[in-house]
């Protein structure tokens, strides 16, 4: 399967709080559009890691992605080394992405930033045909490198080089959000209480989306930085 767009996350529920609207604004627009999470959460102080994956199968359905996997690195303690680097070259070169998304560049989490660079590093070294990899049926892989890589904004405010109307998809963001139901805010929930569980972490994600949407003349934005400046044929391209 190739897909058009590939977002890998640190965390289950990270893309889906970072970029859920401009998924769900591809998919509906007819892309191929995937998830890879990093890590299986372990260490999060709410759930399990099986119920956070039951949550994660939830929000896909809701995102409408084409799959959804997780490379069971360890949460808190992976590393950008050439391990991790070349799992995550098996997957670019498996579903030959155009676009990659992926963490912010640094954040309150230190697997956001570790998550990005290592992505990032992945994406370069995929492009290089002396590095060999092989698929899930054994077969050798072709080497692939994404035409375009762009980090989604998370807690620290970073300014955005580009910014995505969601307006349309906002709703559907807040629930793909919420099918992490041990994660966020919940009245009937009385597990110990966390950063992002409280109701307002919840005002704050709308408060963002609704600053960048502010910026672009829309209700509601997602932001990215990018790694190269993005080059259009046409000033009429950014219309």
């Amino acid at each position: 399967m190739k897909l058009d767009i590939l977002a890998f996350a640190a965390h289950p529920d990270d893309a889906e709080l970072g970029c859920a609207g401009t998924i769900i604004a591809h998919v509906a627009s007819g892309k191929e559009v995937g998830i890879v999470d990093l890590t299986r959460g372990e260490l999060g102080t709410r759930g399990t890691p099986e119920i956070r994956a039951a949550e994660a199968e939830a929000a896909s359905k809701i995102l409408g992605l084409s799959v959804r996997e997780n490379l069971d690195f360890a949460d808190g303690f992976f590393l950008n080394d050439k391990e991790h680097q070349l799992k995550i070259v098996e997957k670019i070169r498996q579903y030959k992405p155009e676009i990659v998304l992926m963490n912010a560049i640094y954040d309150r989490h230190p697997d956001h930033g570790r998550g990005s660079q290592v992505v990032s590093d992945a994406c370069f070294l995929a492009g290089l045909k002396m590095i060999e990899t092989f698929g899930p049926d054994g077969e050798k892989q072709e080497a692939w490198r994404p035409t375009a890589v762009y980090h989604f904004i998370q807690d620290r405010y970073i300014k955005p080089d580009v910014v995505v109307d969601i307006t349309p998809y906002w709703e559907q963001k807040v629930e793909s959000i919420k099918a992490f139901k041990s994660q966020f805010f919940n009245p009937e929930d009385t597990s110990a209480h966390t950063y992002i569980s409280s109701p307002e972490f919840m005002e704050f994600i709308e408060a963002r989306a609704k600053e960048y949407g502010h910026a672009i003349g829309a209700t509601y934005g997602e932001g990215f930085t990018v790694e190269r400046l993005i080059g259009v044929k046409s000033l009429f391209d950014l219309l």
